[in-house]
């Protein structure tokens, strides 16, 4: 079976590519685990790309995972998924080299994390960024709330997240989501990632320090978000919305499931 997540090293320029096309990367324990010890095995690089395979950038967690368990299992499951996804995005945050994102066609749910740990976000013109959690009733993770009001205003955060609103790829470069937008966003940031890589490094990397800021208190925003994910996938208003949202994925003919 293929790898969830490759690795292509240029000797300055680590690219980590998100590996599960048939699942629009999907967020599941094995696909960020084996982010996590990528991103420790790329540790020395002066810049890292990262991109994913397919049609979708990554599509959040996987509903269908979700609504196949109950109780105590899913009350785990989640508590594992969102507690991974949490550890990714600050280990993505503390890695010195600055991370240049590559976004192609869908992001939902969770999967913004990936972004907002990123420290320069290239979308094609296409792409788009959903949060889905009101529609199924979940509450968000990935830093929906933690880091996005920062990022693009809470106003606009809440009206994204309360009404469930599409972000194309030129509203969030003019919000500030993004740091630009190419047709050929690969190879885009791959040439913003040696241009970053031919800088002084330890300038570099002191820069991405100062403007993380206190990552402890990330932390325990994100530890907040990840435990009223917890208490809420179990309530009945849950249970009813990924029956339904799945229904409609089904009847759309669609692969719909993610978010």
């Amino acid at each position: 079976m293929a790898p969830p997540v490759v690795i292509e090293d240029d000797g300055s320029v680590a690219t980590l590519v998100l590996n599960r096309p048939e699942r629009h990367n999907s967020l599941v324990p094995e696909l960020l685990t084996a982010l996590l010890e990528a991103l420790a095995d790329v540790s020395q690089a002066r810049a890292v790309v990262l991109a994913a395979a397919g049609r979708s950038f990554s599509t959040g967690g996987d509903v269908r995972a979700f609504a196949e368990r109950d109780g105590d299992e899913l009350r785990d499951y989640a508590d594992e998924l969102v507690g991974l996804l949490h550890e990714t995005m600050l280990a993505l945050m503390r890695l010195p080299a600055p991370v240049v994102a590559a976004v192609q066609g869908t992001v939902t749910g969770g999967s913004l994390g990936l972004l907002l740990a990123s420290d320069l976000v290239l979308m094609h013109p296409a792409a788009t960024v959903a949060p889905w959690y009101t529609t199924v009733g979940f509450t968000p993770d990935g830093g929906w709330t933690a880091l996005l009001p920062e990022r693009i205003g809470t106003a606009r955060a809440a009206a994204v997240q309360f009404t469930n609103t599409a972000i194309d790829a030129p509203t969030a470069l003019a919000w500030g989501l993004a740091t630009g937008i190419d047709p050929d966003v690969r190879r885009a940031a791959q040439d913003t990632a040696r241009t970053v890589a031919g800088q002084r490094r330890s300038a570099t990397r002191e820069t991405k320090r100062l403007l993380r800021g206190d990552l402890d208190a990330v932390a325990a925003r994100l530890d907040a978000e990840r435990a009223a994910f917890v208490r809420q996938i179990t309530t009945p208003e849950a249970r009813e919305g990924m029956t339904a949202f799945l229904a409609a994925s089904r009847a759309m003919g669609s692969t719909r499931e993610r978010m």
